[in-house]
């Protein structure tokens, strides 16, 4: 975890990457391209939580799995990219006070933002800064340091929402039944099944210098055709961070409950993210303000 602080921490002092592992980098790298659409997942129960059978460590505010009930829905199968974000930059969405928050309009505001930080306009169109190195804008890579606040600001002016924290577990570890529905009590440790990370499955450990197209990887999908759900970028949901039924603090007292209520969930890792941290019922908790971390977001359809 703090290896990936001081991750993004060089992003935001432009200093060249780090390596964090010697593994090679996922082939896929250059040229996976796009992926559209949005998966259904059908209305029907949904167990969110850390099991006490499961994982030998979990943090406090994993405990315990718990019963949800979960209504239809639909969510995109891959999340925002660079292009989407420039899209909604370049329709004045930064100067659209309709489409943001009170809260977020005044973040706007104070910080100035006009564009994704680390973004800037070049004689061919939009930069990206990536570490030490400006590069041209990626059309099918993930945007990634936006806030909570412009992933919010974003889906108003796109007409979509982001997920809840159910919502994205679900579609992450849940499964269909053979009529459609979503099938009771099944739930995967990783979106692709029960066995860890691969560079096939997943985009972590910091063996790229920046996220995958969010085309690549198909052999991370999960039951429902949702790519990249661990790893890649973390991703923004709507859910406020609390404590989930009958929590109590564990010995580490301050890494929890000191930030329930102005924090939001985040879910599914990044491409620093060790893969020996990571599964899909991890949470973890920004300030929605914060755009210094490596955090995207994927949407969903209104409803």
């Amino acid at each position: 975890m703090h290896g990936e602080a001081f991750a993004y921490t060089r992003q935001t002092l432009g200093w060249p990457a780090a390596t964090l592992s010697s593994a090679a980098a996922p082939t896929a790298h250059a040229a996976a391209a796009a992926l559209s659409g949005d998966a259904t997942v059908a209305a029907g129960v949904y167990r969110i939580g850390a099991e006490r059978d499961g994982d030998a460590f979990v943090f406090d505010n994993e405990k315990w799995a718990h019963e949800r009930d979960v209504a239809p829905f639909s969510i995109a199968r891959a999340p925002v990219t660079e292009a989407e974000m420039a899209a909604f930059t370049d329709d004045g969405g930064y100067r659209r006070a309709e489409l943001w928050s009170a809260d977020g309009w005044r973040w706007r505001e104070a910080a100035g933002a006009s564009s994704p930080v680390y973004w800037r306009r070049g004689d061919a169109g939009w930069e990206v800064r990536e570490f030490a190195t400006w590069r041209p804008l990626a059309p099918h890579r993930p945007v990634v340091h936006v806030a909570w606040f412009e992933a919010d600001a974003f889906c108003r002016w796109a007409g979509r929402r982001l997920p809840s924290e159910l919502e994205w577990e679900v579609a992450a570890a849940g499964e269909p039944d053979a009529g459609g529905g979503l099938a009771p009590g099944r739930r995967r440790r990783f979106p692709w099944g029960d066995g860890p990370p691969s560079p096939e499955r997943a985009c972590l450990d910091l063996r790229t210098s920046g996220p995958l197209e969010v085309g690549a990887l198909p052999a991370g999908d999960s039951a429902f055709g949702c790519r990249q759900m661990i790893g890649n970028v973390w991703e923004w949901t709507a859910t406020d961070f609390a404590p989930y039924p009958g929590f109590a603090i564990d010995p580490y007292k301050e890494y929890s409950e000191p930030w329930f209520g102005d924090h939001k969930v985040l879910r599914g890792g990044c491409y620093v993210t060790r893969a020996r941290l990571l599964r899909t019922t991890w949470r973890n908790f920004y300030r929605p303000d914060r755009r210094d971390v490596l955090a995207g977001f994927r949407t969903c359809a209104p409803g």
